[in-house]
Parts: structure tokens; C-alpha cells; sequence
């Protein structure tokens, strides 16, 4: 049987579309989509030139929206995509 597509409602998607209209946050987004795997803070920090703390705020943000989920082992945090939510996104997003 196969596994039931996610969806998002309307609120989520209008939360979703706010957090990418950030390029920055945009573009650390397709960085981590590219790589199947998680990245490092300093790996960003080193793609985008930002500092550690808006870094951060970019990762806080794409967190609460669902996008990225962040696996923190001592003192590194590991960021990978939601790819099933991003999915959901651009399926909502394709149908309007």
C-alpha cells in the first residue's frame, strides 16, 4: 500500500511562503536540498558568508515552519530538509 501524500492546510502554506520569500533563508534551503546529507552550521555559515547568529535566526525560522529538522549531537547540529513537507508545499503550490 502506498503511503499517503502529507498536506498542508492554508495557514501553513501562507507561513511556508513567508519564511522562503527571505533569499537567504531561500537559499540555504536549496544548499541543503542539493545534498542528501545534513550540514553543519559551519557548512552553511561557509556557503552564505553570514554570521553564526543570523545563521541561527534563518534555521529558527524554517524549523518552526517545518521545513528543516535539526538532529543536535554535543556541541554540532545537523541540518537536514523536510523533504516530505517541502513536497507538500510545492504541491499546494503547483495547484494554484
Amino acid at each position: 500500500m502506498a503511503a499517503r501524500a502529507k498536506k498542508i492546510d492554508s495557514e501553513r502554506f501562507a507561513l511556508i511562503s513567508k519564511a522562503l520569500a527571505d533569499p537567504n533563508r531561500l537559499e540555504i534551503l536549496q544548499k541543503l536540498g542539493a545534498s542528501e546529507k545534513a550540514a553543519t552550521c559551519t557548512c552553511i555559515r561557509d556557503w552564505l558568508q553570514l554570521s553564526p547568529a543570523t545563521i541561527s535566526h534563518h534555521l529558527k525560522e524554517l524549523e518552526s515552519v517545518g521545513l528543516v529538522q535539526i538532529a543536535r549531537r554535543g556541541k554540532f547540529a545537523y541540518v537536514t530538509v523536510r523533504r516530505d513537507i517541502l513536497k507538500a508545499y510545492l504541491q499546494r503550490l503547483a495547484s494554484i
